[in-house]
C-alpha cells in the first residue's frame, strides 16, 4: 500500500491503472469504513482511499478543529485492503480560496441541511474535486449518510460524470448502534442510551409494515419519545427513497431518517422500508 500526499504524485501513480475503485473518507476509520473498502475491492483492480477532513463542510461552531486525525492508525487498518491512500493537505486541495462551488439540489436545505447550512454545498464540492482528481470507475459511499449519498448520486447524474456510485449498507455494533467516528465522543451513559435511536426507527418501521399510515403522528411520537429521554432532536422523517420528499403512495420504497444529539454528540441513523406491493 502506498501513501500519497499530493495531487500531482497521485495522478502520476494512477495514470497506469485501468479499473479504479474509490472510497472517500475523513479518516478516523472504523469497521464501517473498512466494509466500504471491501466493497470497492470487488469493484476495481486498484482501490484508492482518500483521508481528508474537509473544512468546507463544517460550520463555524462545529467540530472541525477537534475532528480526530489518526492517519497512522488508519493506514495500518487499510493494509491489505487498499492499494493507495491519498491524504492531501488543505492547501493542496484548496490552493486558492474556493470561489466555485457545487450548488446542491433543493433537498440539501432540508433534514441535515436545515441544521447544518452550507454543509452539503461543501461536501458536494469536495467530492466533485476528489472524483476529478482520482477519476475512478466506481466510488463507494455509506448509506448511513443517506442524504449525502442521494445528493452525490444527483450530482453525478446531472453533471454526466463517468463514475458509478455504489451505496454500502450501514455497519452496526452488536447492539444496533450505527458505527460512526463520532461515537467515540459519547460518555459511558450516553453510549448505553445511543442505541435507542436505532430502536426507535426500527419501531417506526414495524408500525409502517403493520399498516400505519399516519406518518405525521409517527414522526411526532418518535420526537417526543426521544426528547423525553434527553435527546435534542433535529428531525425524524419518513421520506421516499428515490427523491427524499415526504413519503407517500404510490411510491412504496421509503426510508426513515433521524438526526439527534446526546450531549454534544450528533448522531445519524436511518432504516429503509419496502411496502408490500
Amino acid at each position: 500500500m502506498q501513501l500519497i500526499h499530493t495531487i500531482a504524485e497521485l495522478r502520476a501513480r494512477l495514470a497506469r491503472e485501468k479499473s479504479l475503485a474509490f472510497v472517500p473518507t475523513m479518516g478516523n476509520l472504523h469497521e464501517g469504513h473498512l466494509d466500504l473498502v471491501r466493497i470497492a475491492r470487488e469493484q476495481g483492480s486498484c482501490v484508492v482511499v482518500s483521508i481528508f477532513v474537509n473544512p468546507l463542510q463544517f460550520g463555524p461552531s462545529e467540530d472541525f478543529d477537534k475532528y480526530p486525525r489518526t492517519l497512522e492508525e488508519d493506514c495500518a487498518k487499510l493494509q491489505g485492503l487498499a492499494d493507495v491512500v491519498f491524504a492531501p493537505a488543505v492547501d493542496d486541495m484548496y490552493p486558492v480560496q474556493q470561489a466555485v462551488f457545487v450548488d446542491p439540489p433543493p433537498i440539501a436545505s432540508e433534514l441535515c441541511g436545515a441544521a447544518r447550512p452550507g454543509h452539503f454545498r461543501g461536501m458536494a464540492t469536495v467530492v466533485l474535486k476528489l472524483l476529478n482528481i482520482v477519476q475512478p470507475r466506481v466510488a463507494v459511499f455509506g448509506k448511513k449518510d443517506y442524504q449525502q449519498l442521494h445528493i452525490i448520486r444527483r450530482m453525478v447524474a446531472e453533471l454526466n460524470l463517468p463514475v458509478t456510485i455504489v451505496g454500502g449498507e450501514t455497519v452496526r455494533a452488536a447492539d444496533g448502534l450505527a458505527l460512526s467516528s463520532r461515537n467515540q465522543y459519547l460518555g459511558a451513559d450516553e453510549r448505553a442510551e445511543a442505541v435507542f435511536l436505532s430502536r426507535t426507527l426500527q419501531g417506526m418501521r414495524q408500525s409502517i409494515l403493520q399498516g400505519e399510515r399516519d406518518i405525521e403522528r409517527l414522526q411526532q411520537d418518535a420526537v417526543s419519545l426521544l426528547t423525553s429521554r434527553g435527546w435534542a432532536v433535529d428531525y425524524v422523517a419518513v421520506r421516499n427513497q428515490s427523491d427524499l420528499l415526504p413519503a407517500g403512495l404510490p411510491q412504496r420504497d421509503w426510508v426513515i431518517l433521524a438526526a439527534a444529539r446526546l450531549g454534544n454528540t450528533r448522531l445519524l441513523d436511518n432504516v429503509e422500508v419496502a411496502l408490500a406491493g
